[in-house]
């Protein structure tokens, strides 16, 4: 090989080398970093179902008499389903979310009417709306629930109403 052609060669890598590096150079100084913190929840279905997913009626009854509306006449089970399925712990609460009424410091289910609520029990123990209970699946709580009237005052006969959410959750 000639010197010349040597020449020619060692020139080209030479430009090869030098645009390469430019290149390098160029696209470095125009290159920007950012951390990226990315988040979220997996969420899986719940474990539990209650009531098959749909509503439940606790009925009084039709034959309830205004004057005996006390707190403790009337008083009927809830009759609800839970059913979980591989819970991821056996430690579990349960809440009754609500309106709480204008008296009793708002602890009973508030109604149509102003001066009617609904008094709730935890396994025979009252249980003051909108406060979780503990209990341990599978040993589900009876529920039970009675009609209760502000303290002094007089009902007005016709139907009444209430809503309320029923929320199971782990501990």
């Amino acid at each position: 090989m000639s010197e010349e052609t040597m020449k020619a060669k060692l020139s080209g890598m030479r430009a090869t080398f030098v645009c390469g590096c430019l290149l390098w150079a160029v696209s470095q100084a125009v290159q920007a970093d950012i951390n990226v913190t990315v988040r979220g929840v997996i969420m899986a279905p719940p474990p539990c179902v209650i009531n098959g997913g749909g509503a439940f009626d606790t009925d009084f009854g039709d034959d309830l008499l205004t004057t005996r509306v006390d707190g403790n006449n009337y008083r009927v089970d809830v009759n609800h389903s839970i059913v979980c399925t591989a819970p991821t712990s056996n430690d579990m609460t349960m809440e009754l979310l609500g309106m709480g009424t204008t008296f009793e410091g708002g602890a009973y289910l508030q109604t149509g009417q102003v001066d009617l609520g609904v008094k709730l029990f935890f396994n025979g123990a009252e249980w003051p709306l909108n406060t979780p209970k503990s209990f341990t699946h599978p040993n589900y709580p009876r529920l039970e629930a009675v009609p209760v009237k502000r303290a002094g005052s007089t009902l007005s006969a016709g139907v009444f109403s209430a809503i309320a959410t029923l929320v199971v959750a782990y501990q």
